[in-house]
């Protein structure tokens, strides 16, 4: 059914995000290109996407050049419809963008016709036709980092580059001898540095999967999942915040952004929730804190979870099943904390004429649930790999598209989602590429393997310590860049300390930092998806992103939960993993009640210390604080009720 709330026109919400220097592909899009010059980025889109399906799953070919073709691919897209800096060309490419498209191509054709050779002397004797082929590949890849994701990434790897060449200059544990520039850019270019782990999941996994979400998109799931949410929450209290829940975690899932999942699912429910009586700041908070942990959903948790299977070296399932109780435990904690908000602001729900016919819109979309299932079957069920069950979930979405007259997608319109797929890599595959000089670099001067004496010596033994220092670090790389990029370089410098210095389970580790790369989206002075949401919302930025970090206040909790507690991630007994599930979701509990200063009437300062209180005896693990924290929230539940009860009673009596 028609409801009569619209969502704001995404050209406004586009200039709005420019006009706060959010860059984000999957939203604001780049060049307007003359038809010519269309045409041929569409003809190279769709050659990409057949080139990488060919390779994955029909002929594969030596590493070496499946990555490298991987990188100029995304790099001439990216050249030819991002422009460098304001003025630049805006309806075809400017003449450096002929250059940088070239300083990709170059070395590429220099390589291949070189290869048998290339690969005995790069990085340790290097020729001087290496080096200059070299060097251009890695400026040529600064430069689409710096045009992909701005400044923080291209700065921190032009500042790892220098650390590579002056390290004899540095002090204490940062000293290494120092490399020369024609070995250590030549060893940028290889399989260690640019053409490394990041760039292996992205050209393996990733790519694939963005393929998926182009289809998907293609296909209108978007205002589906919408729909389907609000079927599902919209007749709760605070119902269009809660619809939030769901669609974000349906669409921000398969999403590499959480600024492309603030605008996706926001410009349907930021005017639901205003229109309901959310004020706007709170309204843009919740949709941030919701989009921001899409990214942290099982299957796919916005590219991370390949990323992670790969450098754990473990099964991709393993991984996804790892991560569903930390996911299970955030969204619950997102639902408390809607929920006794909507009950202190005395919030309603949609009313029964705003919320669609469920079964009209599953008669009419719900065939787009079909390839998400297959998805999960051939992931879960089946244990595929993860890119046949991308393509198989491909193929099952072109083929539930025929059971619908007005969605059913024909050659054209197959093509034209493959080359657009490919478009939407372009920031995954720059931010993995930029990843991997600064991986490079860490591998060659052993400062990797520093870091975990550098946090051990800081934190002086102590694992908490270590743990926010990591949470630090993990947020500050996560400002203003893609979470891919944060968790990438994070995890190659943080997460050995934490394993080999502390002895902590490593798909707890990986994820702990996961975690706090996707919460960094949320985190002022440089949040991301709070200035995206206020952007939608109208509201000023920062107001947001301080709300949004209550809102997600047990988001920075959980990670500590699953390090002390390692069954929340699977690792225990059947016992152990149900009562951390039981206690995490009463401890959330609590804390929204503590956070929203509600619970089952308005606490006062003392009622939320206690909450608190309970709060914290519950998320730590153990079961005498298990019991001291049940004990507490009971006491306080009941008191509430019964003075909620004494009121009513005195009220009737009246």
């Amino acid at each position: 059914m028609a409801t009569e709330f619209e969502p704001v026109a995404l050209k406004d919400v586009e200039k709005k995000l420019e006009k706060m220097h959010i860059k984000d592909l999957d939203v604001t899009g780049g060049r307007d290109l003359i038809r010519p010059f269309a045409v041929a980025v569409a003809v190279i889109g769709f050659a990409m996407s057949l080139f990488h399906i060919w390779v994955l799953i029909v002929r594969p070919i030596d590493p070496w050049y499946f990555r490298t073709l991987h990188v100029v691919f995304g790099g001439v897209l990216l050249f030819a419809l991002v422009p460098g800096w304001k003025n630049a060309g805006r309806r075809q490419p400017y003449w450096l963008d002929w250059i940088f498209i070239a300083m990709l191509v170059a070395p590429m054709i220099y390589i291949f016709t070189v290869f048998d050779d290339w690969i005995y002397r790069v990085g340790v004797v290097p020729t001087g036709w290496d080096f200059f082929f070299s060097a251009m590949f890695v400026v040529a890849v600064w430069e689409m980092a710096r045009r992909a994701t701005g400044w923080p990434l291209a700065i921190l790897g032009a500042i790892f580059i220098l650390y590579g060449h002056f390290g004899n200059y540095m002090p204490g544990l940062l000293y290494h001898k120092g490399y020369s520039w024609e070995r250590m850019i030549t060893y940028l270019f290889s399989l260690d540095g640019i053409l490394s782990l990041p760039i292996q999941a992205s050209a393996h996994y990733i790519f694939l999967f963005v393929l998926f979400g182009a289809f998907v998109d293609a296909s209108g799931a978007g205002k589906f999942f919408v729909d389907f949410a609000r079927c599902l929450a919209g007749r709760l209290r605070g119902g269009p915040a809660k619809v939030s829940i769901i669609s974000s975690a349906m669409i921000g899932t398969a999403s590499g952004s959480s600024v492309a999942n603030v605008v996706v699912d926001g410009v349907f429910n930021i005017p639901l929730m205003k229109a309901t009586g959310f004020r706007g700041t709170i309204a843009a908070a919740v949709e941030a804190m919701n989009s921001s942990g899409g990214q942290i959903v099982p299957p796919v948790m916005g590219a991370g979870a390949f990323l992670m299977a790969e450098i754990l070296n473990m099964p991709y399932s393993q991984v996804c099943l790892a991560a569903v109780i930390p996911a299970l435990l955030y969204f619950a904690s997102a639902y408390w904390m809607i929920d006794l908000y909507s009950a202190g602001a005395g919030l309603r729900g949609l009313t029964r004429d705003e919320v669609p016919v469920f079964r009209k819109i599953m008669m009419e979309k719900g065939y787009l649930l079909i390839p998400l299932i297959i998805l999960l079957v051939c992931l879960m069920v089946l244990m595929l790999s993860a890119y046949r069950s991308a393509l198989y979930g491909i193929i099952a979405l072109i083929l539930a598209s025929w059971i619908s007259k007005q969605d059913r997608m024909g050659i054209k319109a197959v093509a034209v989602t493959l080359s657009k797929g490919a478009r939407g890599s372009m920031e995954i595959i720059a931010t993995c590429a930029a990843a991997g000089i600064i991986v490079g670099v860490l591998t060659q001067t052993g400062l990797g393997q520093k870091f975990a004496m550098i946090i051990f010596t800081y934190s002086q033994g102590s694992l908490l310590l270590a743990l926010i220092f990591t949470m630090c670090i993990a947020i500050i790389l996560g400002m203003g860049m893609p979470t891919t990029a944060a968790y990438a370089i994070s995890a190659s410098v943080l997460a050995p300390a934490l394993i080999r210095e502390f002895n902590v389970i490593p798909i707890a580790a990986h994820l702990f930092i996961f975690y706090y790369a996707c919460l960094s989206a949320l985190t002022p002075p440089v949040a991301l998806a709070s200035f995206a949401a206020a952007a939608i919302a109208g509201e000023k930025p920062w107001p947001v992103g301080f709300q949004s970090m209550r809102f997600a206040l047990a988001g920075f909790i959980i990670p500590f939960m699953f390090i002390y507690g390692p069954a929340m991630v699977l690792v225990g007994s059947t016992w152990e993993i149900v009562s951390v599930i039981v206690t995490g979701l009463l401890g959330t509990l609590a804390l929204a009640g503590a956070a929203q200063g509600w619970l089952l009437a308005r606490l006062t300062l003392l009622q939320r210390a206690v909450m608190l209180a309970a709060a914290i005896a519950l998320i730590k693990p153990g079961w005498i604080t298990d019991i001291v924290g049940l004990g507490l929230l009971l006491a306080m539940t009941s008191m509430q009720w019964v003075a909620g009860k004494k009121m009513r009673l005195m009220a009737s009596g009246a």
